[in-house]
């Protein structure tokens, strides 16, 4: 038979099909942590920061022997072709050749004639299928641009190698457009360099509020912020040309991408990016797998990978996203010691857990106490059992959650 569980009718809710019908089981729990998660908070260890304009970031180094990571990035996949990421309405020219199965009203499984993957567009729903032999790592935060509007994905997943389509969770960041510019989406830009990740007030509120209202009213925040910063000192940046009014766009990938705002977060992360190879060097003669984030003396973020490989691939992105966020305007703070950035990353974890996850895949926890709350992304394919990838944010004034639909077929 075909079960459906509904919300409210365990005090731990499950959704799903059988697992003997071949179908991926997805799980949500919520339960009340009585302590830390385990000891992985407490097996890394701060050091002294690298300065960077009104950024400080803390390396974090893993105490025991890292992974080897066997992950490929949506940068990679999307620059080589491997990955494609489109509206849901044009899923059926993603759909692999082979038959699908669903159960019928006498519970007995049968090839289906075709897919059932009809629909429209969707303002939070994008669809991925990932074509590589190698298992695909979202991070919460990484934008796709094109379509009818650009998107930041939602949360941590993993996408195994050779799979179907997937629904992405996703949240529109250019809320001015909703006509189509490609049929297929790109990654942020051609080069390494001028790759995005959204910076963290926006990863915050798609990741901790859940909510699209309140992604839109930070990436107007942000955008306004970065517009108005102030302009390095260049000869190639007049007075006229330092602070206009407006770009034309409510993009957040092309304002972040101008020449004038990108002058300003290269500017905020010139003292690291204009030394990346020394700085990622050392960061592997250290064994770091991560950062402490502080913005004008306030520590923020947190972001740590299983390997330093990971980091490496992800650096560019991550430190030009805390560069943007460094352009907002806020009180100064003195500045943090290694002793105040252990406590941020060793504060204990107890309080509301969630999960969801793909059996056999991954699960994405999400823990939350007293001011910060945690993601973790634990993946669960063979060889692996290991946590890929954790933010750690600090949380500001009241949260307002909005969770998504708990009904699951």
């Amino acid at each position: 038979m075909n079960h459906r569980i509904r919300p409210g009718l365990l005090p731990l809710t499950f959704f799903g099909v059988a697992l003997a019908a071949g179908f991926a089981l997805r799980c949500t729990n919520q339960v009340e942590a009585a302590g830390p998660v385990d000891a992985a908070h407490t097996a890394y260890r701060v050091l002294d920061p690298i300065k960077s304009g009104n950024l400080l970031l803390f390396p974090v180094v893993a105490s025991g022997k890292t992974p080897s990571s066997p992950f490929l990035t949506l940068d990679e996949g999307i620059k080589s072709g491997a990955v494609e990421v489109t509206e849901a309405g044009h899923v059926r020219g993603l759909v692999r050749p082979r038959p699908a199965q669903g159960p019928i009203n006498d519970g007995i499984l049968r090839p289906l004639s075709q897919p059932q993957y009809d629909r429209d567009d969707q303002v939070n729903t994008l669809v991925l299928l990932n074509n590589s032999d190698k298992p695909l790592l979202l991070l919460a935060g990484e934008i796709v641009t094109g379509g009818k509007q650009d998107r930041v994905i939602a949360k941590d997943r993993i996408v195994p190698a050779g799979s179907d389509p997937i629904d992405l969770n996703v949240f529109c960041i250019e809320p001015g457009r909703w006509t189509e510019a490609t049929p297929v989406f790109g990654a942020s830009a051609k080069s390494p360099a001028m790759s995005l990740m959204v910076q963290p007030s926006v990863r915050a509120k798609a990741m901790v509020e859940k909510d699209q209202q309140e992604v839109w009213n930070s990436v107007h925040g942000s955008i306004d912020a970065a517009l108005a910063a102030p302009a390095p000192r260049s000869p190639e940046i007049t007075e006229n040309t330092a602070r206009p009014a407006s770009l034309g766009t409510t993009s957040y990938a092309r304002v972040m991408q101008s020449s004038d705002v990108s002058a300003k977060v290269d500017q905020a992360a010139r003292p690291v990016m204009e030394s990346s190879e020394q700085v990622l060097e050392k960061l592997r003669e250290q064994r770091a797998v991560g950062v402490v984030v502080a913005v004008r003396g306030e520590i923020v973020w947190a972001d740590i990978f299983s390997d330093t490989d990971l980091l490496a691939r992800y650096w560019t992105k991550l430190v030009r996203s805390y560069a943007a966020e460094s352009l907002l305007d806020g009180d100064t703070h003195p500045a943090p010691t290694i002793a105040d950035a252990q406590q941020f990353l060793d504060t204990p974890t107890g309080g509301t857990e969630s999960s969801i996850g793909d059996v056999g895949v991954y699960r994405y926890r999400e823990l939350r106490s007293g001011s910060t709350e945690t993601f973790i992304l634990e993946s669960l394919l063979p060889a692996t059992g290991y946590d890929v990838h954790i933010s750690k944010v600090k949380l500001r004034g009241e949260v307002r959650r909005i969770e998504a639909p708990s009904v699951y077929r």
